[in-house]
């Protein structure tokens, strides 16, 4: 059984800078069993990031809809997994308002990493959290889950302006601050996403060390740098820009 000073070694072991910007995608079946369970997972990553910035995402794409238009910052679950709803809870943590792909944060600069999210219109924009990540030289941890959860590269998509990856139209939504604050934020939505193909890159980013593996507990996990994976993926969306749109591999 793992304690949260021996997850907080696999950290440090992986080479997780605590005063840098750390993204994570998460498992928590993936972790095995922890002494204490999902709040010791939060409590290392939390102290081991204590004088950085932690984010998780806290994407509500599929309970947002034309239909069900609001998101509320406050209440809304995410639909990414148990250590995101848990973590959107916790005092100190703040979260954005983009409505479909909002993102909670901890730490070093949180509110202003989180800011402006209302004045976005598309899932993952450049100016947005995600592109931040390429600003602050971020690392994103992949914690028992594979590339094809690497949100990051649907906003790489998006700098280089893949055809089809959204919707021609916004949809109305709006966004409810933590003061019961109301703010209209049209969106153009995902269309054409396919995640699945993102593995692809695995190969090509361990070999040019963009991605690093390791382990935190029993979970096999993937240690990305931002700048390096989207400069890769942008390199290669130039040669194919529907790269990330079939199964085909990597044409070198």
């Amino acid at each position: 059984m793992y304690t949260k000073q021996d997850l907080m070694a696999h950290m440090a072991e992986m080479g997780i800078d605590p005063k840098g910007t750390l993204l994570i995608h998460s498992s928590m079946k993936s972790i095995g069993k922890v002494e204490g369970g999902a709040d010791t997972v939060l409590d290392a990553l939390m102290e081991y990031m204590k004088d950085g910035l932690l984010i998780l995402p806290t994407h509500t794409w599929d309970r947002v809809s034309i239909n069900k238009p609001l998101f509320d910052a406050d209440i809304t679950d995410s639909c990414v997994g148990l250590l995101t709803n848990m973590f959107r809870k916790r005092e100190g943590v703040v979260r954005s308002l983009h409505p479909t792909h909002s993102v909670a944060a901890y730490g070093k600069d949180a509110e202003a990493y989180i800011a402006g999210e209302e004045k976005t219109n598309s899932p993952c924009p450049r100016e947005g959290c995600w592109g931040r990540l390429y600003d602050r030289h971020a690392q994103i941890l992949m914690l028992g889950v594979d590339l094809s959860k690497f949100t990051y590269l649907h906003s790489v998509e998006e700098w280089a302006d893949v055809p089809g990856r959204l919707t021609e139209k916004e949809h109305p939504l709006y966004s409810m601050d933590m003061d019961g604050n109301k703010h209209f934020v049209p969106q153009h939505r995902h269309a054409g996403v396919n995640s699945d193909w993102f593995p692809k890159m695995d190969e090509e980013y361990l070999a040019r060390g963009a991605m690093k593996m390791g382990r935190f507990g029993d979970a096999v996990c993937r240690l990305c740098d931002a700048v390096k994976t989207a400069d890769i993926a942008l390199e290669w969306l130039e040669k194919d820009i529907d790269l990330f749109g079939n199964a085909d591999p990597l044409k070198r």
